[in-house]
């Protein structure tokens, strides 16, 4: 599949909102989470006011010129957070372009772009089940703590 990763342009800031749902695992054979569970304030701290923190960065994956992907980070108090200084790491595909490589490689570029700022690490959560979890092992996340559900992961980049 041909696609391209870019920073995401403000103006497209407001799709935001369709990949923080998508970021939310959904396991087969559950109801989908209603669309609104994305207005509770635990999960707007992830796209509120984006691009207004110092630490916000976005990138996104294009394919036939529509985003299908992004890759986001903000220094947040989500489920993630490790401290004040570490940025949260959130990313998501639409369905339909899973499994061929674009997540992988939003994280690679995620990554390098954080790396050649200057930041020590970066964090995320993970429920236990989540199929993401392998491909964050393999881009060098560690767990680092966890709960009933989910693992807190880090990425050093010292």
């Amino acid at each position: 599949m041909n696609y391209k990763i870019r920073e995401m342009r403000k103006d497209e800031y407001q799709y935001l909102d369709d990949f923080l749902y998508e970021a939310i695992f959904q396991r087969e054979g559950d109801d989908p989470v209603p669309r609104e569970i994305i207005l509770n304030p635990e999960l707007q701290v992830y796209i509120k006011d984006f691009g207004m923190l110092p630490d916000d960065y976005c990138l996104c994956a294009e394919v036939d010129n529509r985003l299908v992907g992004a890759v986001w980070v903000r220094n947040i108090a989500g489920y993630g957070s490790v401290d004040d200084g570490t940025p949260e790491f959130a990313i998501s595909l639409y369905k339909e372009y899973r499994g061929y490589g674009i997540g992988s490689e939003l994280m690679r570029q995620m990554l390098q772009l954080l790396g050649s700022k200057g930041y020590r690490k970066v964090s995320l959560a993970v429920q236990r089940d989540n199929y993401a979890l392998s491909m964050y092992k393999k881009a060098g996340f560690q767990i680092i703590d966890e709960n009933a559900e989910e693992f807190i992961m880090e990425y050093n980049f010292v």
